[in-house]
């Protein structure tokens, strides 16, 4: 058994085109910027600058955002690459299945499983309570027993796991309809976003910003402590303030880029993905990034950094300038922020399952699409349930982090994987290409894998757990299910054609496939 047997670009691209797999080209470059934007800036750009600020950086948490953007950008440009050149659902999976072997592709695919699920429910906890904010207001009061931060079996978290159903049932509809309110609900929160910054400019004092880099042992905001990371625990650095401190609280800020990779799981619902693609994952990431940092370092101008509040610091800086309206503002623009970053989380979750699904890697049932929605229902409505379960059952505080380190492990591997591919395949059109290759992608794994580095070890051992189990579940389905293995065992690996001689759109580049796969098409059902 060759556990580290690839999937060929051509193959992965002619897959698409079944007619019982074929999701519906409805994207464009816009819609996916969008997306991008959409899923990227939650209550990050609210919430994470008072602890980032005041435990770990100061006023030079806006540094600690660029830092955690370039991270970001070096992988950006690898997936960019990757999306463009294999437009296919599935993301890294599907990335690391053409380049790294079938068992990459499963602890990838298994890894972005956990990661989009815990993501999505964290996200459902906090949109209940900015939604019992927002109806208290308007003078509505919701028990909080419905919408508990700690959810359990004896007191659910109704709220959470309301939205995430609701959400499941809009995503059921269509990657048209998903787009147009994700493209409504993100004008709203940008609007939000962009208010917040001029209004906070007036309030403004250049002596918050003294000291910009705090000494380490300088006080720290009050009733709140730096959490220890694995270089610490290790003794390299106590990651509170000094220049330490900026690259911890770049790890930590990091939580508020994560989602920018996903717009790559949409890239068999894209009008021209060669183009698109790379468009819409670049552009998203380049708009919040300065949106992040604008807001960075509004707050931190508005009131000194160890005075922030850890848990609500923009909503605590107006009410400490005399504008208590403002936080009501703010906790509209939290609730918009959340609703689309859980939508784009479970999208992505149901594409990357659909992907598995359909090497055979997870069950292939799972893998139908929906004549009439052009969606993989079945995944949709499977990956939805799961989600409000966990949401409304199970306190995740403690949990959140995988999300990051899963998030940064894909980085490694896109990363990875872009070198592989130039060396085994130069051939290959490649619409976007990575600038300096190889530094470039080799920067890209170190910057990931030293943020790795600053999360805590607690996060490390949980990760290694959930990477055991899948390897299992491997050992026992996927190896002995997968598509791959029954072509090969069939002696029906399939040809390698010149994609270089079909035109330049994705769904045309799948029927070329499509026609040299031909002959391998009848063993396969």
């Amino acid at each position: 058994m060759n556990l580290f047997r690839t999937k060929t670009v051509e193959q992965s691209i002619a897959d698409t085109d079944e007619p019982e797999h074929r999701l519906r080209r409805e994207l464009s470059a816009l819609d996916l910027t969008v997306f991008g934007v959409g899923v990227v800036i939650g209550t990050g750009i609210f919430v994470l600058t008072g602890k980032a600020a005041g435990v770990q950086a100061g006023p030079a948490v806006a540094v600690s955002f660029v830092v955690a953007g370039i991270v970001c950008g070096l992988a950006a440009v690898c997936y960019a690459e990757f999306a463009s050149t294999v437009p296919v659902a599935g993301s890294a999976y599907t990335f690391s299945y053409a380049t790294l072997g079938e068992l990459i592709a499963w602890i990838i695919g298994w890894d972005l499983i956990l990661e989009l699920a815990l993501g999505a429910s964290t996200v459902a906890v906090g949109w209940s309570g900015y939604f019992a904010n927002v109806l208290d207001t308007i003078g509505i009061t919701l028990p909080k027993s419905i919408y508990t931060e700690t959810p359990s079996i004896t007191q659910p978290n109704i709220v959470a796991a309301a939205i995430v159903l609701i959400l499941t049932g809009v995503i059921c509809l269509g990657i048209k309809i998903s787009a147009r309110l994700n493209n409504v609900i993100v004008a709203i929160k940008v609007a939000i976003v962009l208010f917040v910054i001029v209004a906070g400019l007036f309030y403004v004092k250049a002596s918050n910003y003294s000291p910009f880099v705090p000494p380490s042992g300088s006080p720290t905001a009050k009733g709140a402590t730096a959490t220890p990371s694995l270089l610490s625990d290790l003794g390299f650095s106590s990651g509170s303030f000094g220049v330490a401190g900026i690259f911890t609280g770049a790890a930590l800020v990091f939580f508020a880029f994560i989602g920018f990779d996903i717009v790559a799981t949409a890239a068999e619902e894209t009008k021209n993905p060669q183009r698109d693609l790379p468009r819409g994952i670049l552009g998203s990431l380049v708009i919040c990034t300065v949106l992040y940092v604008a807001v960075s370092i509004v707050v931190t101008g508005m009131v000194k950094y160890n005075q922030l509040s850890v848990s609500a610091p923009l909503a605590e800086a107006f009410r400490s300038v005399g504008r208590p309206g403002f936080a009501d503002i703010i906790s509209l623009g939290a609730l918009a922020g959340l609703t689309t970053v859980m939508m784009i989380l479970m999208l992505g979750q149901s594409r990357v399952f659909f992907a598995m699904s359909r090497d055979r890697l997870l069950p292939p049932s799972f893998s139908r699409v929906s004549p009439r929605t052009g969606t993989p229902v079945r995944v949709t409505v499977t990956t939805g349930i799961v989600v409000a379960v966990i949401s409304a059952l199970v306190p995740l505080s403690e949990l959140a982090e995988l999300v990051n380190i899963g998030t940064l492990f894909a980085f490694i591997l896109v990363a990875i994987g872009v070198l592989v591919l130039r060396r085994t395949r130069p051939d290959l059109p490649r619409a976007f290409r990575t600038p300096g290759v190889p530094v470039l992608p080799i920067v890209s794994v170190l910057a990931s894998f030293y943020l790795m580095l600053n999360l805590p070890a607690a996060t490390w051992i949980r990760f290694v757990i959930w990477l055991a189990i899948g390897l299992v579940i491997y050992g026992f389905y996927g190896a002995r299910n997968s598509r791959l293995a029954s072509r090969t065992a069939a002696g029906g690996a399939p040809d390698v054609i010149d994609l270089r001689d079909a035109p330049d759109d994705g769904a045309t580049r799948a029927n070329a496939a499509d026609g040299a796969d031909g002959r391998s098409r009848s063993r396969r059902h």
